[in-house]
């Protein structure tokens, strides 16, 4: 019984020892009470928040290890208008391609071991988001706001990870 623990144990640190050797990202979100557009219901404004947070971390994780990134948002101005519907029980985005489109301020930082290697602020938006195709399903929650995020880090950070990024 003693091995086992002992086995366990060793096998505790060395995942540890594995997932510090990867990049880590953090999201903050200044004011987000203050936004332009985000639910405003508390708990879709969490679930829209958390599928940010998830879909940067999932581009952090492609940085090469030791390599951190820092993203603090600053203004979310999502896809779509939201249209009152007390039959649905919730509020509806209706997306029309005209003045709606997705927009995210943000400021970033991508370091290693202390040091900066890139950045600055950015302006992320998408006046054609519904003319081009997007690399996610059409019921995903955020697609055009993760397609436009996906540009810009592919631009300005680096490469996409590969497939499993939905």
């Amino acid at each position: 019984m003693k091995s086992r623990m002992q086995k366990m144990a060793l096998a505790g640190m060395f995942a540890l020892a594995a997932g510090s050797a990867g990049a880590a990202t953090t999201v903050t979100y200044v004011q987000p009470d203050k936004f332009s557009d985000v639910p405003f219901v508390p708990w879709d404004r969490e679930e829209t928040l958390k599928d940010l947070t998830e879909h940067f971390t999932k581009l952090g994780d492609s940085l090469p290890p030791g390599q951190d990134l820092r993203i603090e948002v600053t203004d979310i101005d999502l896809a779509g208008r939201l249209i009152p519907n007390a039959r649905a029980g919730r509020d509806l985005r209706v997306l029309s391609g005209r003045a709606d489109w997705p927009r995210i301020e943000l400021r970033y930082a991508v370091e290693q071991n202390g040091q900066v290697l890139k950045s600055g602020e950015a302006r992320l938006s998408d006046m054609s988001y519904l003319d081009h195709t997007t690399r996610y399903f059409d019921g995903e929650a955020l697609r055009y706001e993760k397609q436009m995020i996906d540009d810009w880090f592919e631009k300005t950070i680096g490469p996409l990870p590969r497939r499993g990024r939905r």
